[in-house]
């Protein structure tokens, strides 16, 4: 049992769910002001994507990212900035030449998947721990040994915390590889990523296998989407771990019932002080995880 968790509320993300839900943050002041209704509502952390402001799709313009940033970080609201390092790993093989990349493919190298960290210099950006098929169709994310190892190294040298996102065992045992290598500081921070397809499922058996085999000593938390979203929230609390909550893994409060960030994160607090715990200030997350200045 984790009686001091932290909550990390994921804003936005990349998906296509701005069409499901009109409360979908899109603009830089819409994802800045979702970060600080989070924290304002319990979270320590917030994670942070950034969209088109005219499409509503997942982008990573460095302008939009600094204006975000800049954004939360004027603001009299205390929050961990943790900004996403996944986009440009999409590949979506061409109908006509499998060889060859199709529409929808955004594929890039480590040191500009990175840009935005580098100028920004968050607390803590994201490290998808390996290559993973999304979905149904043909798109996968790819994210290979050579790429992760540099972008460990980069992060590790600004003082970065890369939080290490794990789908499935094999992202685990890669990244407590780069943990051996001396790649990733300690305390390594993990996140157990369930319910995407095709990654792991969400359920209690698989949250245990997975966090059984997470190094000692690690920081880690773990999220569901969908409906799964607060079961998946208590069961890592349970557990010993911290939770993820927010719109870019679930957009419903209740059945048919639309949800704001804030209200997600509420939802969660009510959770974890029903279990007789109490949800880490930033300035407790920024102890427990070791980030710089702490």
């Amino acid at each position: 049992m984790n009686f001091e968790p932290i909550i990390t509320c994921a804003v936005t993300g990349a998906g296509d769910t701005t069409g499901k839900h009109p409360g979908v943050p899109v603009t830089p002041k819409e994802i800045a002001d979702a970060a600080i209704e989070a924290a304002k509502a319990g979270a320590a952390v917030a994670h942070i994507h950034v969209r088109d402001p005219e499409t509503g799709k997942g982008s990573r313009d460095l302008g939009l990212f600094k204006e975000v940033v800049d954004r939360v970080r004027s603001s009299d609201t205390d929050v961990v900035v943790n900004l996403t390092a996944g986009m440009g790993g999409d590949w979506v093989p061409s109908e006509d030449d499998p060889a060859m990349p199709g529409p929808g493919t955004d594929m890039i190298g480590p040191e500009e998947r990175l840009a935005h960290v580098k100028e920004n210099l968050p607390e803590i950006c994201s490290l998808d721990c390996g290559t993973l098929n999304f979905g149904n169709g043909n798109e996968i994310y790819i994210s290979t040994p050579p790429y992760l190892r540099k972008m460990a190294e980069l992060t590790k040298e600004w003082g970065v915390k890369p939080e290490l996102e794990v789908f499935d065992l094999g992202h685990i045992r890669f990244a407590k590889a780069m943990v051996a290598e001396g790649l990733i500081a300690d305390p390594p921070m993990f996140q157990i990523c369930l319910g995407i397809p095709w990654g792991a499922d969400q359920d209690v058996d698989t949250m245990k296998v997975m966090k059984d085999q997470l190094p000692a000593g690690a920081s880690w938390a773990s999220f569901g989407i969908s409906r799964m979203q607060m079961p998946m929230a208590a069961v890592a609390v349970a557990m010993g771990g911290n939770v993820r909550v927010g719109l870019e893994d679930n957009i419903y409060l209740d059945r048919g019932v639309l949800a704001s960030n804030g209200q997600l994160v509420e939802r969660a607090v009510e959770i974890i002080q029903r279990m007789g715990a109490t949800p880490a200030t930033p300035g407790q997350a920024r102890q427990k995880l070791g980030l710089r200045g702490a």
